[in-house]
């Protein structure tokens, strides 16, 4: 099955896969964009869905973001092996940083670091 052209996509944007990355990866890179951005948006196709949900759930939770708005439509794509149009189900999620979006990504990398020192003096 053929994707739709990105056109104009954003720097922001993270298109949100439910097979390519596991899910802490798009957690991970939203943080990252967050850095370097005030929003960031997520969205996904069809079964990616409930996998963008629960990254900008996670994000919420943990305080680092504050919902903006959410976008649903679904669009239309062209299944190659079937040779036939279809509809898929599409949501964008625009998260903002939040107030405490630097001091807790701070943090969260402080407890990352000490985390893998830990580790990495078990296995020395």
């Amino acid at each position: 099955m053929a994707e739709a052209p990105i056109v104009n996509q954003p720097e922001n944007r993270i298109q949100v896969s439910n097979t390519k990355k596991p899910l802490f990866f798009y957690v991970n890179l939203a943080k990252r964009f967050l850095q370097q951005h005030d929003e960031v948006e997520l969205s996904a196709l069809g079964l990616a869905i409930a996998t963008v949900v629960t990254v900008a759930e996670i994000l919420k939770n943990n305080g680092l973001v504050v919902e903006k708005s959410i976008r649903t439509c679904t669009v239309d794509m062209r299944d190659e092996l079937k040779d036939r149009a279809i509809q898929k189900a599409k949501m964008e999620i625009l998260l903002g940083k939040s107030e405490r979006f630097d001091e807790l990504n701070a943090i969260g990398i402080e407890e990352e670091e000490a985390k893998l020192a830990d580790e990495n003096a078990r296995t020395a």
